[in-house]
């Protein structure tokens, strides 16, 4: 599943997202939703997120729903 619409993403979930310096390279970092960043509800290049890590990206792809 595909981070494009804010309504499939919660705290929790685990997700590969594009960090801003890897854009240009599109290399994903995965990590466990902490806070969603973006306020509408979708966004093309992908709803931004920040990771418990404190990373923040942009969500590319869903990889395992929250409990």
């Amino acid at each position: 599943m595909n981070g494009k619409n804010r309504k499939d993403i919660v705290a929790g979930l685990e997700v590969d997202i594009v960090l801003k310096q890897d854009q240009r390279t599109d290399k994903r970092t995965r990590g466990i939703v902490k806070d969603i960043l973006t306020k509408s509800s979708t966004h093309p290049h992908g709803i931004k997120v920040l990771l418990t890590d404190g990373q923040v990206g942009r969500v590319q792809e869903i990889v395992k729903r929250g409990e």
